[in-house]
């Protein structure tokens, strides 16, 4: 998922279970991983390109987001789900690898998003809660 070395793909999800309650999606993969996704993770890391931006550096921040919900969760294909949020961001396409790949490396991105958090002049905590605004990026140029 970072940079352009080709590896194999990753195994594909056995079971996809949307934990409303705890506000996680669940994901057993045929290798016998299993992965617990918080909804506020899969929203701040969405792959689409009003999260991503169109190339390096475009990225914008996502603040606000921990009390996010998954309101549903679309196929695309046999290859992806399209989840929809609370919030109404439903523009990221989430492949196998991708959760896969978001589940083998949940905490180093909790670290960095919090260091982005940081960054930024929130703290942990509070810039999970802190809506966004246009001067945060909350705004796009997708259409």
């Amino acid at each position: 998922m970072t940079g352009n070395k080709k590896s194999a793909p990753a195994p594909t999800p056995t079971e996809i279970t949307v934990r409303t309650q705890s506000r996680v999606l669940e994901l057993a993969f045929e290798d016998g991983k299993a992965f617990s996704l918080p909804f506020e993770l899969l929203r701040v890391y969405s792959p689409s390109a009003e999260v991503r931006g169109h190339g390096a550096g475009q990225e914008t921040l996502q603040t606000g987001k921990r009390e996010v919900l998954l309101t549903a969760l679309e196929p695309v294909g046999n290859y992806a789900v399209q989840p929809h949020f609370s919030d109404g961001h439903n523009t990221g396409i989430y492949s196998w690898d991708y959760l896969y790949w978001l589940g083998s490396n949940q905490a180093r991105l909790w670290d960095e998003y919090g260091q982005k958090l940081e960054a930024a002049g929130y703290t942990r905590e509070s810039g999970r809660d802190a809506s966004m605004t246009k001067a945060d990026g909350g705004g796009h140029g997708c259409s």
